[in-house]
C-alpha cells in the first residue's frame, strides 16, 4: 500500500475534474463553437460561389437531407465525368454537416464522448483546407484544389482574395480545432478514469484495502464489479492500468501529481497574435506606382507631338501658309487644333465621338506625367503631403486618379487611331504607332488598381472579423 492518503487524492482529482468540465463546458467547448461558426461561414461563401460559377452540380436533395451525427463526407474514387455531381454532393453535405453542427450539436463534456470527437476529427480532415494539391491522395481534396485553382485565373482581383482568405481561415482554424480536439480527447480519458473510480470504487462490493494489496487484485476487483456499475461502456484496459498505476504502481505519488498539474485551468490563455496589416501602407504603395506610369505618359507624349507635326505638315498647304504669315504680322493666336476622336467604352462595348483640345491635351498629359513622377519618391513634398492625409482623402486621391488614368488611356487609344487614318501618302509610315506603349499604361494602370482592391479586401475582412466578434490587436 503506498505511503501517501489516496482519499486525499481522489478528493482533488474529482475537484479538479468537476472544475476543467465546467471551464470546458462554459468557455473551450463554446470558443471551438464559434471557430466552428466562423468555418462554416467561409465554406458556405466557397460553396455558393462554386455554383454561381458553375463548378460543381447542385444537390437537389440538399434541404431534404436530415443529421442526428456527425458523418464526414464519403471521400471515395470517382470518375473524372462524374466530379461535377459527386464532388458536387460531397462537398454539399459538408457544409450541411457544418451547419447543423453548428446549430444543433451539443457542445458540452457530457455530449462529447470520444467516439463524437473522432468524428469530429474525421470532418474537419475530410478536406486539407491546409495542402490543397493537385497530388493529394484525397479525391475530395484533390478536385477542390483543381476547382481552387482554376477559379483564381478566372475571377477578378477581389472575389479571389475572399475565396483565398476564407481557405486560408478554414486552414488556421481547423488547424486549431483539432488541436483543441485532440486536448478534450486526453481529458475524456481522465473523464472516464473518475467516472470508473466512483461507480466501481463506491460500489458496495469493491473492497479498497483488499484492491491495494497489489495491482493485480485492484485489477481484478475492478473487472468483476465494471459490468454491474457501468453498463454499456467500453472498458478500456489501458485507462484502467493508469487508474491502477496512479493509486499503487512504482512512483505512483509522482503520478499522482503530474496528473493533477496537468487539470489545473490555466489563469490565462495565450493567444497567438495575428498580424496586423497595415492599410494605410498598401494605399501608400498604391500611391507610389503611380510613378511607374510617368516614363511611360512621357514617351507616349512624345510621339503624340511628332504625330502632330505630321498632322499639320500634311496640312500645310500654299494657303494656310499665306494665313499664318498674315496672322503673325497683325499679332493674332492661332486657332486652336482640335482632332475628333472616336472612344469605346470597354463596358458598354459602345463608340461615341469626342473633341481632343490638342493644346490643352498634351499639356494635361506632361502635367500628369510630372505630378506621377514626384509621386515615385517617398522623400519628395508631393508624396509627404499626401501621406499626411486621411486615409478617406487618400482613397479619393486614388480612385480619381485611377479614372484621369483610364480616361487618359481611351483618349490615346482614340487618338492613336485617329493619326494613323488621318495621315495619307508617304507621311503615314512615319506615324508613330503607340500600341505598345498603350498596353504597357493599361497594365501599370491594373497594378495601381490591384493595390486598390487589395486594401478594399483586407477593410472588408476587418470588417467581417469584427462582425464575428475577432480582433487582429488581440
Amino acid at each position: 500500500m503506498p505511503a501517501n492518503d489516496p482519499k486525499e487524492f481522489v478528493q482533488q482529482l474529482y475537484a479538479a475534474v468537476e472544475a476543467k468540465t465546467e471551464w470546458y463546458d462554459t468557455k473551450k467547448l463554446q470558443e471551438i463553437l464559434s471557430n466552428y461558426r466562423i468555418v462554416h461561414s467561409c465554406v458556405k461563401s466557397i460553396y455558393d460561389l462554386f455554383i454561381q460559377k458553375s463548378k460543381i452540380a447542385k444537390d437537389p436533395y440538399k434541404l431534404d437531407k436530415k443529421f442526428s451525427e456527425i458523418v464526414a463526407p464519403d471521400n471515395s474514387y470517382f470518375n473524372e465525368n462524374e466530379k461535377a455531381i459527386v464532388f458536387g454532393t460531397r462537398f454539399s453535405d459538408y457544409e450541411s454537416m457544418l451547419d447543423f453542427l453548428c446549430s444543433y450539436f451539443n457542445f458540452s463534456i457530457s455530449y462529447m464522448n470520444l467516439d463524437r470527437i473522432k468524428n469530429l476529427v474525421a470532418l474537419n480532415n475530410a478536406f486539407a483546407w491546409n495542402n490543397l494539391s493537385l497530388n493529394s491522395t484525397s479525391p475530395n481534396t484533390r478536385v477542390l484544389a483543381e476547382i481552387v485553382i482554376q477559379l483564381r485565373q478566372e475571377l477578378d482581383q477581389l472575389s479571389a482574395n475572399t475565396m483565398n482568405s476564407s481557405i486560408s481561415k478554414c486552414s488556421q482554424l481547423l488547424t486549431s480545432i483539432n488541436q483543441a480536439l485532440k486536448d478534450l480527447s486526453e481529458f475524456q480519458h481522465e473523464v472516464y478514469k473518475v467516472t470508473v473510480r466512483k461507480n466501481v470504487f463506491d460500489h458496495p462490493g469493491f473492497n479498497l484495502q483488499e484492491a491495494l494489496e497489489s495491482p493485480e487484485k485492484e485489477m481484478a476487483l475492478i473487472k468483476k464489479i465494471y459490468p454491474a456499475v457501468m453498463g454499456k461502456t467500453p472498458f478500456y484496459t489501458q485507462l484502467i492500468e493508469e487508474i491502477v498505476q496512479e493509486n499503487q504502481g512504482p512512483g505512483c505519488e509522482a503520478k499522482q501529481a503530474a496528473l493533477l498539474a496537468k487539470l489545473q485551468i490555466g489563469q490565462t490563455v495565450t493567444k497567438k497574435k495575428v498580424e496586423k496589416v497595415d492599410s494605410k501602407e498598401i494605399l501608400m504603395e498604391a500611391i507610389q506606382l503611380f510613378g511607374s506610369i510617368s516614363p511611360t505618359l512621357v514617351q507616349i507624349g512624345e510621339k503624340v507631338k511628332e504625330n502632330h507635326e505630321i498632322l499639320e505638315n500634311q496640312a500645310n498647304t500654299g494657303w494656310e501658309k499665306f494665313m499664318r504669315i498674315l496672322r503673325k504680322a497683325f499679332n493674332l493666336a492661332e486657332p486652336e487644333v482640335e482632332y475628333q476622336i472616336y472612344i469605346t467604352d470597354p463596358v458598354q462595348k459602345t463608340e461615341k465621338k469626342e473633341t481632343i483640345k490638342y493644346v490643352v491635351f498634351i499639356r494635361s498629359l506632361i502635367q500628369m506625367a510630372r505630378y506621377y513622377g514626384a509621386l515615385s519618391t517617398k522623400a519628395s513634398p508631393v508624396y509627404k503631403k499626401l501621406e499626411g492625409e486621411s486615409v478617406e482623402n487618400i482613397i479619393d486621391f486614388l480612385n480619381k486618379n485611377l479614372g484621369s488614368c483610364q480616361k487618359m488611356l481611351l483618349e490615346l487609344t482614340g487618338l492613336d487611331d485617329f493619326f494613323k487614318s488621318a495621315v495619307h501618302g508617304e507621311a503615314n509610315s512615319k506615324v508613330k504607332g503607340i500600341k505598345m506603349d498603350l498596353t504597357t499604361l493599361k497594365n501599370q494602370i491594373v497594378k495601381v488598381n490591384q493595390r486598390r482592391v487589395e486594401y478594399m479586401s483586407v477593410i472588408e475582412e476587418e470588417e467581417q472579423l469584427k462582425k464575428l466578434g475577432i480582433s487582429n490587436d488581440e
